[in-house]
């Protein structure tokens, strides 16, 4: 006995769900202000109206927050620490940024072209990195700084040398970092169809790399370099406390290292740029998230 199947007239049939835009959450906001925050109390903090980092303030000496018109308190030596926050941001903010794009930009262009050409240069390129990388970035910025700025006790390095070779040394520890990244992503578009179509029709190495590669693998560099700017931001403040970072308290790292031995009478020394770091290095370990969850998508499209 056999059954009719009949259809029901304007049933639907299985609708695919269209996909769900994925909002920005509150935490992407947050982190956007507060890095712009810093941004802008780092690139014009001079020109606001307010006390200078470096003046002394003999009647307030550790006062805490709100005294005196001093908004975040003062140190025990009597400098103002709005103002030293402030001048604090633009210091720690372009050593981070500046070591990571010189040393991004470096490590991207070795890491890509030892993937695209592979051979010995790629061998001798991935030994490099592989050493370097199985070195803790403190331990290696410490040896660096150990090492270029050298001075004997009767002429100390000056504090340009020191911020130099701090600089330097950051520069040399973001080079495989992110080095290892743009050859990891460059592999993967080096063997697309598109690459290899250009190499066969005789196209010039540099234009594929420039054209092809190199706008594909930069999001993902993008993505790492906001991570390694928290990162260096830390090695640095870390540096500061073992007493080899910038002198004086002009960055937050400093800051920190001046306030610690005063944190039993004057708490508000150590909290104060540590929530800043803090906060520094969360709103940018955030974007990269965001960044890397955008390339994910894009990458899910091709």
């Amino acid at each position: 006995m056999s059954e009719t199947l009949t259809e029901t007239p304007g049933t639907p049939e299985a609708e695919v769900p269209a996909p769900v835009k994925k909002r920005r959450t509150i935490g992407f906001y947050l982190a956007s202000f507060w890095l712009g925050l810093v941004v802008l109390l780092g690139l014009f903090g001079p020109l606001l109206h307010m006390a200078k980092w470096d003046t002394v303030y003999e009647d307030f000496l550790g006062s805490g927050p709100g005294t005196g018109g001093h908004i975040l308190g003062t140190t025990m030596d009597g400098y103002d620490m709005l103002a030293g926050l402030v001048n604090g941001a633009r210091l720690s903010i372009f050593i981070s940024f500046f070591a990571v794009l010189v040393g991004g930009s470096i490590g991207s262009f070795i890491g890509i072209t030892s993937a695209y050409f592979r051979g010995m240069y790629d061998t001798v390129v991935t030994t490099i990195f592989n050493v370097m990388l199985s070195i803790p970035n403190l331990v290696l910025s410490l040896a660096l700084l150990s090492v270029l700025a050298y001075s004997d006790p009767d002429h100390p390095a000056t504090t340009t040398r020191r911020v130099l070779v701090l600089i330097i040394s950051l520069i040399i520890v973001i080079i495989p970092i992110l080095g290892r990244i743009a050859r990891g992503s460059a592999l993967q578009w080096s063997s697309r169809e598109f690459v290899l179509a250009s190499k066969s029709m005789g196209t010039r190495n540099l234009k594929i790399i420039k054209s092809h590669i190199l706008p594909n693998v930069a999001p993902a560099i993008l993505a790492i370099g906001f991570l390694a700017i928290g990162s260096v931001i830390i090695v640095e403040g870390s540096l500061a406390i073992l007493g080899i970072g910038i002198p004086g308290g002009a960055s937050w790292g400093s800051m920190l290292a001046n306030g610690r031995g005063n944190i039993e009478f004057s708490p508000h020394e150590v909290y104060e740029p540590a929530l800043c770091i803090a906060f520094t290095v969360i709103s940018c370990n955030w974007f990269g998230d965001y960044v890397r969850s955008k390339l994910d998508q894009r990458e899910a499209k091709i």
